[in-house]
């Protein structure tokens, strides 16, 4: 065969490959075809190299192949190639399909023997593109699956039921905007029959959040077991320790409440956590104390106050990813809308807490991107 007609061939057979036609290239090829650049697995000869290329090609919707140039010599000719493809058929190499356009150049050597393609050499970036993708999604699920073991260790360190006191009942909502989060809330068996009642939220998201809010806790615990029934001291001492820990532009807020079942008497001191609400004969008020976050500077003194709970008042604690939660025209949710919710009256057997779940999921509406964990949780007085 001439020069001309060695590369008119060549042409035909790219061309084939291109479009998978297996049929085409099988009677481009001749018997004792040898293929040198081998895909993972692949066996160099006709058959191998037969599903290589269906394996490759099917896998992509949109295949273009253009041949951008050839030089013949002897009974070889070299081309070189650029393609184009949509990779979301089906998986690739180890490769998941991504929905991505990939792109595709190369230099191929073929050896002409009569009028068939004897063997093929090739070196080209469709393959290590490939590679780096398996890696990226290999990466991505290793993340994924350390999160959702996070997930579960977080979870095993917040409280799995509400204490039961005669005459209250507490009720808590936990939602993390990620797979793992910054809120906590906790419940502290204390002298006398107190039981004390942390609701805190670590600034920022994700795993570090996550870090910091299992150690606050820690210190939380461990303070107020030393003597946990005044709360402007349990957060003083805290934050002392705290303030070796936690690293640059991270903080903690946290409202500690000390509760006497017995009497009704509620003290509570805040390092600068959102505002709890009590209602009172059909009325919300701000439980208000002073505070700076915990973990800013050592040395902090934390204000503390007094309530008295009467029978049928309601305590809501909650987090700042309630109130700044948007709705889809971007509206926030707000203390306003908050506070006005609070004002309504409850249907026999509804929670506070229930009621502002089912608000909130009004307001968000479906398919709503979180942008913060939402924690709250509802202390009842019960009528008697």
């Amino acid at each position: 065969m001439s020069v001309e007609e060695n590369m008119a061939l060549v042409r035909r057979f790219l061309e084939a490959r291109g479009t998978a036609d297996l049929d085409a290239l099988e009677d481009m090829m001749a018997p004792d075809f040898v293929d040198h650049t081998l895909a993972p697995g692949q066996e160099p000869d006709r058959e191998g190299y037969k599903r290589q290329v269906a394996e490759y090609v099917t896998a992509f919707s949109d295949v273009h192949l253009v041949i951008e140039d050839q030089i013949a010599a002897g009974d070889k000719v070299v081309s070189r190639i650029s393609g184009w493809g949509t990779h979301d058929r089906r998986e690739l190499m180890g490769t998941a399909p991504t929905g991505r356009e990939m792109t595709y150049t190369g230099i191929v050597i073929h050896r002409i023997s009569g009028d068939k393609i004897a063997e093929e050499w090739g070196a080209g970036t469709g393959l290590s593109e490939l590679r780096g993708l398996r890696l990226e999604q290999e990466a991505r699920e290793r993340i994924e699956q350390e999160l959702r073991v996070a997930r579960r260790i977080q979870h095993a360190l917040l409280p799995k039921a509400a204490p039961a006191l005669d005459g209250w009942e507490i009720t808590y909502h936990y939602q993390p905007a990620r797979e793992v989060g910054g809120d906590f809330y906790d419940f502290l068996e204390l002298a006398d029959g107190c039981l004390g009642i942390i609701v805190g939220d670590v600034s920022g998201k994700g795993i570090p959040a996550a870090v910091l809010m299992a150690s606050t806790r820690s210190i939380l615990r461990a303070v107020a077991q030393r003597g946990g029934t005044e709360p402007g001291q349990v957060l003083g001492q805290a934050n002392d320790v705290l303030c070796s820990d936690v690293p640059p532009n991270m903080f903690v807020t946290c409202f500690y409440s000390v509760l006497d079942p017995e009497s009704g008497g509620f003290r509570f001191a805040n390092a600068g956590h959102n505002l709890p609400w009590r209602r009172h004969d059909g009325q919300a008020d701000e439980l208000r104390a002073r505070g700076m976050p915990l973990g800013l500077m050592p040395g902090m003194s934390y204000e503390e106050k007094e309530a008295m709970l009467a029978a049928g008042d309601d305590v809501l604690f909650y987090s700042d990813g309630l109130v700044e939660a948007h709705s889809p025209q971007g509206e926030m949710f707000g203390s306003p809308r908050l506070r006005s919710l609070l004002t309504e009256q409850l249907s026999s057997g509804t929670s506070l807490t229930a009621l502002v779940v089912e608000e909130l999921g009004r307001f968000t509406g479906e398919g709503w991107d979180q942008e913060d964990d939402i924690t709250l949780l509802t202390l009842q007085h019960s009528a008697t």
